[in-house]
Parts: C-alpha cells; structure tokens; sequence
C-alpha cells in the first residue's frame, strides 16, 4: 500500500476533505496510482509538495482505526482526482 506524505515531514499524512468535510487518507493499492495523484496534485501551484511513501497495509489501517481518523482504499479500478481546493 502507499500513502501520501509530506515531503519534509514522513509522519505528516496527506488526506482530503469528504463531503462532510472530514479528513480521510487515501491509501493507493499500487504505486503508479499514487504517482499518478502526486503528479496531478503538482499541477495545482498551492498543494503542498508531497511524496509517496510505500507502508504496510494493517500498520496504516490500524493506526487509523486507533485514531478513529478515515481512511479510503484506492483500488487500481479506482481514480481519484485531487480536490480544486486544498484549503
């Protein structure tokens, strides 16, 4: 599996707003995806810069069960777009 980090900071976990504006990690099956939303997130000037950090998947999702904190399975089926607004 493969998370989102900040790029100067590996525990800073990247997430996005849902629609009741919770935070929820995606966590990417396969690395291109992961890549592949990294590079889209660079289009956008004002994202934070960020990097793609390989994790075991039961270390991830037990963390974010423990912290009661969402978390969304990125399947290769799967395409998410980054949000226009990171604010």
């Amino acid at each position: 599996m493969f998370i989102l980090t900040l790029s100067n900071k590996v525990d800073g976990v990247f997430s996005v707003l849902d629609e009741l504006k919770d935070q929820v990690i995606p966590i990417f099956e396969d690395a291109d995806d992961a890549v592949r939303y990294n590079g889209m997130m660079e289009l956008d000037e004002n994202h934070p810069t960020l990097q793609v950090v390989e994790i075991d998947a039961a270390s991830i999702i037990n963390a974010c069960e423990d912290r009661f904190q969402k978390y969304a399975i990125i399947t290769k089926d799967d395409f998410l777009i980054p949000p226009k607004d990171l604010e």
